[in-house]
């Protein structure tokens, strides 16, 4: 793939217009990678020269070479003037490379692409999806302010352009707009507002991306959109999935409670207090949105892009219940095998997570042994995971595996070892001793890092238990004349003035060996001697008081200010004088007094209040542009500001169609024949359906009389505009799914209720009919074993416990088809299959007669046929679609959108003089428009 420097964010390596750079390239059967490397340099003078040909062909070369130099990151910036004249190329190729270049080079150069704004403001409009986008991208790379309506409107109007990947191009450009002039946040807003309802799934990451950039405070744009783009999250492409879980994580934390919430912290001394506050607090439910963003999430822990693995394991760290958690773990234990790039960045996050949630990456112990091969920055962070894993379970494997760490010729790495062995023994009591003779061993190594590593680390462990290790001070004082490191010597010192009365009888000699090499240490070895000096003095002033004296005395002369600073002040608190205040007499509280032992933490402790797998949890500092993770809502938010207005339609059984036709400057007597027709097709069908139902008689006698009143009325007016309803009565016709036979006694039989599914409006509701007609109960009826095609969807009935011989039950479960007519197939005590017809993927739309001619200009697809019966009742019997008004009695119109993508249909049926009638079917899906034509032919026909 060409990748050329400076192209911006919004260049994909997926998308159309970086391929076209390749399409162009490898023509005559040469790959663009052969052709970079075999090209020959040009001169610019040749360039410009071909540039300026009127042969299409010299011109392409010639854009082909210039991409090329670019692709080698040379300046190609002099040759703008030559190449921008060629962005009005007829050639399609010519001008695809010309704008490839133009995106590169428009930041730089102006003023140059100023003067063909009007060219890109033609390409805005131009058929080919790719330049139109193309276009698009380079205008919003002018960095001019004199621009910014021109930019505005072409925003705009890509933002309802037809193509996705030019509204995507659109949603690019509004963070480039925003940086430009942040006055203009307001007009983004709405843009942004209308990209969010886009469905398609190449416009979702984008713009949630510009979100992001512009307006990241106004989640009440995402309420309606919850749902919406956490259904897409499987399809979207993955840097798009990356930056929408990143945002669906922040917007969680505000919308739902904390699902730990019933958790106490484990404290003692909270036990009460939390105890009466959960008895207080009501149960937690989770949310159903919150269930249904963890559900659609945990699917793409299985990415091959790590970056959307670790923005998953983020989400489920953050949001999810601490049972739910572990999911996370095998996941990222298979990034270790990624590049040492990425496993350092998934260590670091692991680190974090193992100090509050140890128990989910216990079972993956051995993923975190390490290497010889692993570069030293991933050891060390595999050495802090190990030991937080630490506990009194595995600690001896883990001591064994620091054992062989210490061997290592990595010196940082032993250190490293050497400090992980000491918090091990400050966190685990039982080892303790153990850790610490090991260290004592380790100061025989020849190596003077590893002992200096050692003794400090000693130093730290000492300060626990002091009176039980008088020989390790004793035998550490002896290593003084050895050990050149100086904050192993600065420890050691330390060590034995602290606890000096342990050995009273070395601590002297060690003060007489260290003033004689005093003025040759180093200023942290000189601070300890100073310290030493002066506890002995308090402690032993016998046998110190002049060693004392010549120490300070030398640190009063010292080239460092804070060595003699120190010295003085020293010497004015132990040594009294007429002068001395009244602090002198509380010298040996200060030097003496008991010092609690240090705790020895994870350095990431306190990281996690970063969100995991940021930059700023990464460098342990907020950076730039980073987004607190709000705290959890004490109160649960209202959860139906997400609720979706769907219109209601018809309840299932007899769907009412209300049809509208107009008509003017008729004549009184037309109107009289044309009700007296009416009025006898209405009375004939009221007799014929008399003896089933006698609510039609008293509707047909209604209409009747409202017939007799509207023939008055144009009597009297004879430019009048008339409406009048007509009633179909549809029946929905019902499938066999399970015979009694097949099914030894259990009979369904499932019907497409036309009725929008209340969990998901993209789901198609079936209802379900059960029959017991066997002579014993039949019991737990629920699906199991769900088969479907790749993107559908069920969302299973609830179970029915007992079905008693004899007696029915009805359920209602909802399939999301994805638009195709593919079966789904599933157990039910026996293996059954429902397959839809193509009709019942629609759902009505109500359309006014110049927006549905509006659409049918839009799509394409005709067919002529015959007909012979009831158009409307056969049309909205065979698909769920509803009618249209129109003027003409000629020609019935109706409309409807596929249930899943929202894909218009459109039906029209026009009866001629002749007695032929034309069928038009207006589809974007070709698939479901060709279906649907031999349905209603055959519905038509019959």
């Amino acid at each position: 793939m060409l990748c050329v420097g400076g192209w911006g964010a919004d260049l994909t390596p997926d998308s159309p217009i970086s391929q076209c750079v390749l399409i162009a390239c490898s023509e005559n059967d040469i790959s663009s990678e052969m052709f970079f490397l075999s090209i020959l340099p040009l001169r610019h003078d040749d360039l410009k020269e071909m540039l300026d040909s009127n042969k299409d062909s010299l011109k392409l070369e010639a854009m082909k070479r210039i991409v090329a130099m670019i692709a080698r990151g040379k300046n190609a910036s002099d040759l703008f003037p030559a190449v921008v004249k060629n962005v009005a190329c007829k050639n399609i190729e010519v001008k695809k490379l010309v704008y490839v270049y133009l995106v590169r080079y428009a930041e730089e150069q102006q003023d140059l692409a100023l003067l063909s704004i009007s060219t890109f403001q033609r390409g805005l409009k131009d058929p080919n999806q790719l330049i139109r986008a193309s276009a698009l991208r380079v205008l919003s790379s002018i960095r001019v302010t004199i621009i910014v309506p021109i930019m505005m409107l072409a925003i705009k109007e890509a933002a309802s352009d037809m193509s996705p990947y030019v509204r995507k191009t659109a949603a690019h450009a509004i963070p480039k707009l925003y940086s430009l002039d942040p006055e203009q946040k307001d007009q983004l807003i709405e843009v942004i507002e209308k990209l969010l309802a886009d469905k398609t799934t190449l416009v979702a990451g984008s713009v949630v991306m510009a979100f992001e950039e512009v307006c990241p405070e106004r989640i009440d744009l995402i309420h309606k959109n919850y749902r919406k783009l956490c259904n897409l999250l499987i399809d979207v492409e993955e840097w798009g999935q990356v930056v929408i879980i990143n945002m669906l994580t922040r917007y969680a934390r505000t919308q739902f409670l904390n699902p730990n919430i019933n958790e106490g912290s484990g404290g003692e001394k909270a036990f009460y207090a939390e105890a009466m506050a959960m008895a207080k607090r009501k149960p937690y439910v989770m949310d159903p949105d919150h269930r249904l963003l963890l559900r659609n999430t945990k699917p793409l822990l299985q990415s091959r892009n790590a970056a959307v693995v670790m923005a998953v394991a983020q989400l489920y760290f953050h949001l999810a219940p601490k049972a739910e958690v572990g999911v996370i773990a095998k996941a990222l234990v298979r990034l270790l095998r990624s590049h040492s790039e990425v496993q350092y960045v998934v260590l670091q996050n692991v680190a974090t997570m193992t100090i509050k949630r140890r128990g989910m990456f216990e079972p993956y112990l051995k993923s975190f042994y390490i290497r010889s091969t692993d570069p030293t920055q991933i050891k060390v962070l595999k050495l802090e995971v190990l030991t937080n894993l630490a506990n009194e379970t595995n600690i001896s494997t883990i001591l064994r595996e620091f054992q062989t760490y210490i061997k290592s010729m990595d010196k940082d790495f032993v250190a490293a070892t050497i400090q992980a062995i000491g918090r091990c023994a400050t966190n685990i009591g039982e080892v303790r001793d153990t850790c610490l003779n090991g260290l004592v061993q380790l100061l025989s190594n020849r190596d003077e890092l590893v002992v200096a590593e050692s003794v400090v680390v000693i130093k730290k462990l000492l300060q626990m238990q002091p009176e039980k290790h008088s020989d390790i001070i004793k035998h550490m004082a002896k290593l003084t004349d050895n050990i050149q490191v100086p904050m192993a010597r600065a420890s050691i010192l330390w060590l034995i003035g602290e606890y000096c009365e342990h050995v009273p009888k070395i601590a002297p000699d060690v003060l007489r060996k260290m003033a004689k090499s005093f003025t040759n240490e180093e200023d942290i070895v000189k601070l300890q001697i100073i310290n030493l000096a002066a506890k002995l003095y308090l402690t032993n002033s016998k046998q110190t008081k002049l060693l004392t004296q010549y120490v300070l005395n030398l640190a009063k002369y010292d080239q460092n200010y804070d060595i003699r600073d120190r010295a003085r002040f020293i010497r004015q608190l132990i040594v009294p004088t007429e002068k001395s205040g009244a602090l002198s007499k509380y010298a040996k509280k200060l030097f003496l007094a008991l010092k609690p032992a240090p705790v020895l933490e994870s350095p990431f402790k306190d990281r996690d209040h970063f969100q995991l797998g940021s930059l700023s949890h990464l460098l342990n500092a907020k950076a730039g542009g980073y987004q607190e993770l709000p705290d959890w809502p004490e109160a649960a938010p209202d959860p139906s500001v997400r609720n979706v207005e769907v219109k209601e339609s018809v309840r299932a059984g007899l769907l009412t169609f209300f049809f509208f036709f107009f008509s003017s400057e008729q004549s009184s007597e037309e109107e009289e024949r044309k009700h007296k027709r009416k009025s006898k097709l209405q009375k004939s069908d009221s007799e014929s359906e008399s003896d089933e139902e006698e609510e039609s008689e008293s509707e047909s006698s209604q209409s009747e009389s409202e017939e007799s009143e509207s023939e008055a009325e144009v009597k009297k007016k004879k430019k009048v505009m008339k409406m009048n309803f007509c009633t179909f009565k549809i029946t929905v016709k019902s499938y066999e799914l399970l015979h009694r036979i097949t099914g030894e006694g259990l009979s369904v039989e499932y019907c497409f209720s036309r009725q929008p599914f209340s969990s998901d409006a993209n789901m198609v509701a079936v209802q379900m009919q059960f029959t017991n007609n066997s002579t014993s109960e039949t019991k737990s009826l629920h699906m199991e074993d769900v088969k479907l095609q790749s993107g559908m969807r069920v969302k299973e009935f609830a179970e029915i416990e007992s079905l008693p011989a004899g007696e029915s039950a009805t359920a209602v479960m909802g399939i999301d088809f994805c638009d195709s007519t593919q079966a789904a197939n599933f157990q039910l005590k026996f293996f059954v299959s429902i397959q839809p017809p193509v009709g019942e993927l629609m759902q009505p739309v109500f359309l006014t007669e110049n927006e549905f001619k509006k659409e049918q200009g839009k799509l394409t697809l005709d067919i002529k046929c015959r007909n012979e019966h009831a158009i409307v009742q056969r049309v909205t019997t065979t698909a769920n679609l509803s009618r249209v008004p129109c003027g003409s009695d000629k020609e019935c119109r109706f409309a409807g959108r596929t249930v899943t993508s929202g894909s218009l249909v459109l039906v029209t049926v026009v009866t001629k003089d002749e007695g032929a009638t034309q069928l038009t079917v207006n589809c974007e899906k070709m698939v479901i428009g060709t279906m649907l034509v031999k349905d209603i032919l055959l519905a038509l026909t019959q």
